[in-house]
């Protein structure tokens, strides 16, 4: 039987934050069980593909924050290649690990897409780390949503539109929070400003964990 979805904050409810179109935040979409079990899960696929730091395609500047993944798929950044999606850790060389079927079952709750994600981006913010203003962009298919998953410490995110210098909307993302950019906001510029330290204990480490769930090739790619 179907898990009932909790409906997502909305641009027209009154007196919400106004998201542009196509973004949709699902408030407390994962329980503290649910949470707590998730992130055992991440930490043992960070034990088998550790959390590293890439680089700036142009510059080699090192990301303020360390990065992993799991799924067929991995997207990673260095100086000598880019931005790109590869199906091995860049460190170890060896496969990323399987995505958790907590991950596919949220994606086919939430995508509206007939094909399921390949990617899992897990970024870990610690104090002190941001992600600037970017797009998602290295995807075949820009009809499948972007969806992020929020564990650990309360972090303020910004999304606006389609070209950077657009108006940016702000909001504190809280662990269990789920956020989808689909539709019109697929392409919009978002990022994390800040987070606010030991504001959860989900994560044991500390911090924050973001999972980013994406769908790489269009269904029935040859790539």
């Amino acid at each position: 039987m179907p898990r009932e979805v909790p409906p997502p904050t909305k641009p027209e409810a009154a007196g919400k934050t106004v998201f542009p179109e196509g973004v949709d935040v699902y408030r407390a979409y994962l329980g503290e069980e649910q949470q707590r079990a998730l992130v055992q899960t991440i930490e043992g696929i960070v034990a088998v593909a550790p959390l590293y730091r890439p680089a700036m395609p142009r510059t080699g500047k090192l990301f303020s924050i360390s990065m992993t993944n799991c799924g067929p798929l991995g997207w990673v950044s260095d100086k000598a290649g880019g931005y790109r999606y590869q199906p091995h850790h860049p460190i170890t060389v060896a496969p990323w690990p399987a995505m958790p079927i907590q991950l596919l079952d949220l994606w086919a709750d939430l995508a509206a897409y007939p094909a399921p994600p390949e990617a899992c981006l897990i970024n870990h913010y610690s104090i002190g780390t941001q992600l600037g203003s970017h797009i998602d962009a290295d995807e075949e298919d820009f009809n499948a949503p972007v969806i992020s998953v929020s564990l650990g410490d309360d972090a303020v995110f910004h999304v606006g539109g389609t070209t950077r210098n657009a108006p940016k909307t702000r909001i504190v993302l809280r662990s269990g929070d789920v956020v989808v950019l689909g539709g019109a906001s697929r392409k919009a510029y978002h990022g994390l400003d800040r987070i606010h330290p030991h504001s959860s204990d989900i994560v044991p480490r500390g911090g924050r964990f973001n999972l980013t769930l994406r769908r790489v090739t269009k269904p029935g790619s040859s790539r």
